[in-house]
Formats: structure tokens, sequence, C-alpha cells
């Protein structure tokens, strides 16, 4: 094997995920002092999951807001400033663009579930796509890299982005899988399965996000960029665009900013679990309430929903709470606010994929009950999400302005 980064060589380096506020916090700081040249000349390289020193692996706590965008930005830019840490300020931003994106066009997600759950029928009518399907899931297509980060998602709930990548091209354009069950896989295993991250990115390796534009897995890249691991044989040479007959038209961002003014009891969620710290008062109660079992009509991986249980426990712990799963949370709620007296709800915006779904669901219920829900939209989602509004280029050179706005400049 030839070392491409020597001084690499002997760095082991696994990530520990402890879904807490305090592990994401030492893992920022442990990371920060290598996101500027170091970040920028490795990030695409995956060393394997012993050796992540090149990125930063915040993914699942950013994903459930144990700690913040802004918080990540503010540590990276103090450690090296806007242009040093240009690429990785990027990465962070790539997240806030599938966010603003997908709310901007929610029929996007709607569509997904449908399409998912007719591929789901075709796997029970037809035996070959089972087949393969399963193969691919337990990582038994005789594709040697392929077949190690399947085994390597569930075991873990994380993969290199890079090989994020690789594996969604492989399963569109190798195996010919419908993205929607890869999609799907990946959703229930990944720690940081978000449902915008990921229905977005996996829509742009397969020509849908940016229309035409695909991405191929190519032999010569992943060798290149596993450092000679894997060389895999019989991929597919050429990458034909996915298509669909829906134009997902764009709908105005409607955001609201009310924070409660009279008592109120705190609602958490796996969206946002630093939501206590956007109210201007404490609240008369709290209640966490798990959606993780939305994320799929299949079982939700043992590791990601651990993850994301402890994780809002984590968030509940100075309310002396326990996370709830309940599919009814009408119900839920209404027995909380009553328990704490009040007739009003607060909570983290949502945004489109599983509580934001539920939430909707509830609200009838909780009106009729005379309970009424204050969204708040955190300050940093309102000014960055109005730019995600076609490609990635359109947000990207809005950056300084945003951190500016922010007060995050440099």
């Amino acid at each position: 094997m030839t070392e491409v980064f020597p001084e690499l060589a002997d760095t082991a380096e696994p990530i520990t995920f402890q879904p807490t506020r305090a592990d994401g916090l030492k893992r920022l700081e442990q990371f920060s002092a290598r996101t500027g040249r170091h970040y920028a000349r490795t990030r695409n390289y995956d060393f394997g999951a012993a050796r992540r020193s090149n990125v930063s692996g915040l993914s699942p706590w950013l994903r459930h807001r144990l700690i913040t965008e802004e918080e990540v930005l503010e540590r990276v830019l103090a450690a090296h400033g806007s242009s040093a840490a240009e690429k990785f300020i990027q990465e962070v931003f790539w997240r806030t663009y599938f966010k603003g994106w997908l709310e901007q066009r929610p029929s996007v997600w709607s569509h997904y579930q449908r399409d998912l759950m007719r591929a789901l029928e075709r796997l029970e009518r037809d035996a070959a796509l089972a087949t393969s399907f399963k193969d691919a899931v337990a990582g038994n297509t005789g594709i040697d890299c392929f077949d190690h980060w399947a085994r390597e998602l569930v075991a873990t709930g994380y993969l290199h982005n890079h090989a994020r990548m690789w594996f969604a091209s492989i399963w569109a354009f190798t195996l010919r899988l419908p993205w929607q069950l890869g999609a799907d896989f990946f959703l229930r295993h990944l720690l940081d399965g978000d449902p915008a991250s990921n229905t977005l990115s996996w829509r742009w390796v397969g020509g849908l996000h940016t229309k035409g534009k695909t991405y191929l897995a190519r032999p010569d890249n992943i060798a290149k960029y596993t450092e000679g691991q894997f060389r895999p044989q019989g991929l597919a040479a050429f990458a034909e665009p996915l298509t669909e007959m829906t134009d997902h038209m764009r709908v105005p961002l409607a955001l609201p900013d009310r924070l409660p003014d009279t008592p109120y009891l705190l609602l958490l969620t796996e969206e946002d679990l630093s939501g206590a710290a956007l109210m201007s008062s404490v609240p008369a109660g709290a209640i966490g309430l798990s959606a993780t079992h939305g994320r799929s009509p299949n079982p939700i991986g043992a590791t990601a929903q651990a993850f994301a249980l402890g994780a809002m426990n984590d968030a509940l712990a100075p309310f002396s709470q326990h996370a709830e799963t309940a599919e009814d949370w009408a119900t839920s709620l209404i027995k909380a606010a009553k328990a704490a007296g009040v007739s009003t709800i607060a909570t983290a915006y949502a945004p489109i994929g599983p509580v934001r779904s539920r939430l909707d669901r509830a609200e009838p219920g909780l009106k009729e009950a005379g309970i009424s829900v204050r969204r708040v939209v955190r300050t940093y989602d309102a000014v960055a999400w109005p730019h995600a509004k076609a490609g990635f280029f359109g947000l990207r050179k809005k950056i300084p302005s945003i951190l500016s706005q922010l007060n995050l400049a440099t």
C-alpha cells in the first residue's frame, strides 16, 4: 500500500459516538484544530473506521442538534478564520442547504415516501429483485468495497461521506436497485440519518437533484481515496441519469418566530434537542417525543435507534424526564400540558420529516383541546434557508453574508 499521508499512517482514531451534548462538544474541541488545511487536504480519503482523524464525525450530534451549527462555526472560525477553514465551513452549510431546499420543495419528501412503498411492494412480487436487495444490505454482492461499507453501516451507524457517494452510485448504477430502497437503508441505520440530507444526496447521485448530473463510482477513484484498500471490479462504466415525471415546484418559506409569552410546556424532538436554549423563559414542564420509528416503514437499526433515544434522554435529563415513543402525539401532548397546567406548547421548528408530520397531525386535536403550539425558528435557519432556492452555489456565495448576520464573521 502506498501511504499518501505517511504522517497519518499510525493514527488510530475511531470516533466514539456517545449520544450526549458533552461528548459532542468534546469531539468538536478535539477536531477544531484540524478544520483548516489538514481537513481540506485529507477530507476525501476514507482511511477506515479506525482512522478518522481527517474528518470531524460531528454529524450525529449536529443532526439532533445536541450541538448546533452556530457552535461549530464559532469554534472553527476562532481556530482558523474563514479562509483557512473554508472547506470545512462549506461542509457545515451543505447540511443547511439540503434542509432549506427540501423545506421549499416538500413534495420531494412525500413522493419519496410514496415511491419507497411501491418499491417495497415490488420486493414482494419480484424474487430476483428481492434476492439482489437482500444481498446488497447484507454485504454479499461480491463487490469488496460495497460489501464492506454495507456491514460497516449496520455495525457502526456511520460511513465516510465519500463512501456514501460511492455506495449510492454502485447501488443505483451497478446493482441497478431502486434508489429509494438504498436511501431507506441509509435512513434506517445512519446515526445522522436526516430526511433532507439523505434523500437529496441520493437524488444528487442519481441525477435527479441536479437534473442529468450523476455521480459515477470509478475503481481508480475508490482505490486512490481508500489508499488501495479496495480496487473493485465490474462497476458500471456509465451512469445513465435517473428520471421522474414530477416537477417539484418551489413553495415560499413561511417561518414563524413565535416565542411563548405565557407559561408553556417545552416539547423536545430529535430535530432539535437544544430547543430549550431558544426560549426566553423557563418552561413549566417538558416532554420529549420520539419519531425515529417514522423514518421508515421498515425496522430502524438498533445503533441509530439507541443514539436518537439516548440523545433525547440526555436533553431531557435537566427536566427529570425520559423520551416517549407515541404515534398519537395529540393525546400525549394534551396529557402533558394539563399536568403542567398550561395551554401553550413551545418547540423548536421541525423541518420536513417524521417529526413535522406527527406534529402537524396532532395540531387539530390540540387546538380542539384549547392548546396552542408555538414553533420557534432558529435565527441560523431563518437567515440561511432562503438562499437554498436552487443549487448549492447560490447559498455558498452567501456564506460570508450569513456569517456576518450571525455575528460569526472573522
